[in-house]
């Protein structure tokens, strides 16, 4: 999102490296392309001291089908072959459209914040983007992105340690927006499926965790402060979870007619997608029919959307450290979402759960969900600086409440 790096880094007073990294050609989803996980190459920013090494590695894709993923190793000039890593951070992006804003494709402004702290990052493009650029992406269906996402941290740890690199016990697991969602389906999955991996800490932040609830708030309130956001979600859950709802019966017009050259193309960057839809009223682009959830298209939507619910339906570990982030103001990420999720979590007896819920403002050139994003990250690097017994390796951070 061009003009949230932008203002990010203007309001953290650091930089971004935005050098692009070569893709590796598309590899077809079929059993014959699934191959160990390999380097395909590296990159190294001079600006942020840091190499990329991009690479490749199995998964499956959102129908759990055998598939080549793709993502980004991202290590500091403070991290060598004789100093060890503090530790690992898996990062999970936040809403990206245009192909060349996953992270093997050189948009790492996270992670080159993270550079400094002695820890290896690992960054997934998910499915849609990368390696599979030629597939629309799994866009908040955080099963499958979290189960790309904990694939990759695998096969990073794999191709690290024969390259010479160590690091301590700690893991943090990050996100913001529909990264917090990814994060924490990487909770989730992690606590049922792999019992020997250990998180140190989650932060997550303005995610849609209860993606039912949201539907529902967004039809009674008739807003969003990202359009884009809404159209992607009904249509990746139509296309997933195999809905069959005839586009016409989703949308109207001028959105209808430019589906695949606005958002499936991946041409354009969230906001230019926002731009051409031109409302935030979701009346304007919705069908008028979605707005009754007792008929046939919503009550498909909303069962699809009750599966994957992180608010429903497991049981986390009682050990579990985590921190939820939202801003009150958001209107493009409803605040019930973070509240839900505290709510289950805390039912479940966990202690250690933080709950961060307050006035972070808005303005009328940056929306109030991507106001939540700097105080976000710094207050998440100062959680991890105490966790891990260090100095903040930022030296000037602004002031949040």
């Amino acid at each position: 999102m061009k003009r949230f790096r932008k203002t990010f880094l203007a309001t953290l007073v650091l930089f971004f490296i935005g050098t692009s990294c070569t893709r590796e050609d598309d590899i077809h989803q079929n059993e014959e392309a699934i191959v160990p996980a390999h380097i395909t190459d590296s990159v190294y920013h001079e600006a942020a001291r840091m190499t990329a090494y991009n690479f490749v590695y199995p998964s499956k894709d959102p129908r759990g089908k055998g598939i080549m993923l793709s993502g980004t190793i991202t290590i500091g000039d403070s991290v060598t072959r004789q100093t060890a890593a503090l530790g690992l951070i898996l990062y999970n992006h936040f809403t990206v459209y245009q192909a060349d804003q996953c992270p093997t494709h050189g948009d790492l402004m996270i992670q080159s914040i993270i550079a400094p702290g002695r820890l290896i990052t690992i960054s997934p493009d998910y499915y849609g983007f990368g390696a599979t650029g030629d597939y629309p992406q799994a866009y908040c269906i955080s099963r499958a992105n979290a189960q790309g996402s904990v694939d990759a941290l695998l096969a990073a740890k794999r191709l690290l340690d024969p390259m010479g690199y160590a690091w301590g016990d700690y893991l943090f697991n990050i996100g913001y927006s529909q990264g917090a969602q990814t994060a924490m389906g990487v909770v989730r999955l992690v606590d049922e499926s792999y019992p020997d991996l250990d998180i140190t800490y989650t932060f997550a932040g303005a995610g849609p965790y209860d993606n039912p609830e949201t539907y529902r708030q967004f039809l009674s309130s008739t807003i969003t402060g990202m359009p884009s956001t809404v159209a992607s979600v009904l249509l990746s859950y139509n296309e997933f979870f195999n809905l069959n709802i005839p586009r016409e019966e989703m949308f109207v017009e001028p959105l209808l007619s430019h589906v695949d050259d606005w958002i499936l193309s991946k041409r354009f960057t969230r906001e230019e997608i926002d731009a051409k839809i031109g409302s935030q009223s979701i009346s304007d682009y919705l069908n008028p029919a979605l707005f009754d959830t007792n008929s046939h298209n919503s009550r498909l939507l909303l069962e699809a959307m009750r599966s994957d619910n992180l608010c429903q339906g497991w049981t986390p570990r009682s050990d579990e450290h985590i921190y939820l982030f939202h801003n009150t103001q958001d209107i493009t990420v409803p605040t019930e979402n973070t509240v839900n999720l505290y709510h289950f979590l805390s039912g479940h007896g966990l202690d250690n759960v933080v709950l961060d819920t307050a006035d972070y403002g808005s303005s009328p050139i940056l929306p109030a969900h991507e106001t939540g994003a700097a105080p976000f990250i710094v207050h998440s690097l100062d959680i991890m600086c105490r966790t891990l017994g260090v100095a903040p390796w930022i030296s000037t951070l602004p002031t949040f409440q």
